[in-house]
């Protein structure tokens, strides 16, 4: 299986799965937007782009059990899922047989039953004769509109190409998984939460099919943006906050709260808050809401870097107790012991050596913390 994980260790992963025709490039503008809160992994359904290509028709069970048989190879207990289309009856698997592995999942623009058998019967039989060439023109018109389409071309392109490099057999494989896949009748067994997205203008899964969705599964939410079948690509700004909203919460407060917990940890914000008086309660809500709500959440730096950048400054103004706490937090983020190394050598050279020499006896005493349990 062809996969790409992406983001800092102590975070929870968010597992996208992509739709027919299209690989995990499909979900490439929306990561940085959703690094600051998960460790994304992307990978490519069976049949499509790097991962492997079988002959024989697959079944939405074997497309759902990779998704499990990845998480086991990658030690990934628990996840939240995202799916589209293909992906979205994936999801339904998912919720329906291992509701237990994930803590959310998103449905996106996909239905219980998709299209019926002569449409896909009809579509392998011409992709058969005639490759991919033959239905790409139609595929696209149904991914995006009209608008999108004349704003970004050479996102279109992008898509276009990647559609044209599916392979004949893997596509069709998956067109019969879709064929044969029906949970109209099971969806009261999806026990997991659940977001329904679709688009206004799909013109493949429309939002009568997300409404009965909702209607069936019992703990989902409806949420409809103003696009075509690839909502995730015509709006990758507008769909992520939609799955920060329901992953994560909607508020900066729940937000920061979520990213400052990955990056010093429960045991460290649990303490914090075990110790909120009439005092200082206010500035710990400021701390939440701003620092990690607003700052720590933007997507222009990643977390790594936002950890370097604040070790160096905390030598500069001499904060031992925020630095150690900091190097703690570092590693959280993935920062290497050599990277703190070269960000104190650096610092010796513009905020002197004392601030360097404690700087280094303090990570010091952070490692042997960190050995002593």
């Amino acid at each position: 299986m062809n996969y790409k994980l992406e983001g800092t260790p102590n975070s929870p992963v968010l597992i996208f799965s992509n739709s027919l025709g299209s690989t995990m490039d499909m979900w490439e503008e929306l990561v940085p937007f959703l690094l600051p809160y998960f460790r994304v992994l992307r990978y490519d359904t069976r049949g499509h782009g790097g991962s492997p290509v079988t002959t024989e028709p697959y079944t939405i069970d074997q497309l759902g059990q990779d998704v499990i048989d990845l998480m086991d190879r990658l030690s990934i207990e628990k996840a939240f899922f995202c799916g589209l289309s293909m992906g979205g009856l994936i999801g339904q698997w998912l919720g329906i047989h291992r509701p237990k592995r994930f803590y959310k999942i998103v449905l996106s623009n996909t239905g219980a039953k998709i299209g019926d058998d002569e449409r896909w019967n009809t579509r392998i039989s011409t992709i058969s004769e005639n490759g991919m060439e033959s239905i790409v023109d139609a595929s696209i018109d149904r991914w995006f509109t009209d608008e999108f389409k004349a704003k970004t071309p050479k996102r279109v392109a992008q898509t276009y190409d990647m559609f044209l490099s599916s392979p004949v057999i893997g596509y069709s494989n998956c067109c019969a998984a879709i064929r044969d896949a029906d949970f109209r009748d099971s969806l009261s067994k999806f026990s997991a939460e659940a977001l329904v997205i679709t688009g206004d203008q799909d013109l493949v899964t429309n939002v009568e099919h997300a409404e009965f969705l909702v209607s069936q599964i019992q703990d989902a939410e409806l949420k409809i943006l103003p696009a075509r079948h690839l909502a995730a690509t015509e709006l990758p700004e507008e769909y992520s906050e939609a799955l920060i909203d329901f992953f994560v919460g909607e508020s900066t407060f729940e937000r920061g709260m979520h990213v400052r917990r990955t990056v010093l940890g429960n045991a460290h914000v649990d303490r914090a808050n075990s110790k909120i008086n009439e005092l200082n309660g206010d500035f710990q809500e400021f701390i939440s809401h701003y620092a990690w709500g607003e700052i720590w959440t933007r997507p222009g730096l990643s977390k790594p870097n936002r950890s370097l950048i604040t070790l160096a400054m905390l030598i500069a103004l001499n904060r031992e107790a925020e630095f150690k706490m900091h190097v703690k937090a570092a590693f959280n983020n993935g920062v290497s012991l050599d990277e703190i190394k070269e960000v104190i050598m650096q610092a010796s050279l513009y905020c002197g050596l004392p601030a360097a020499n404690e700087a280094f006896h303090k990570t010091e005493e952070v490692l042997k913390e960190i050995v002593e349990g």
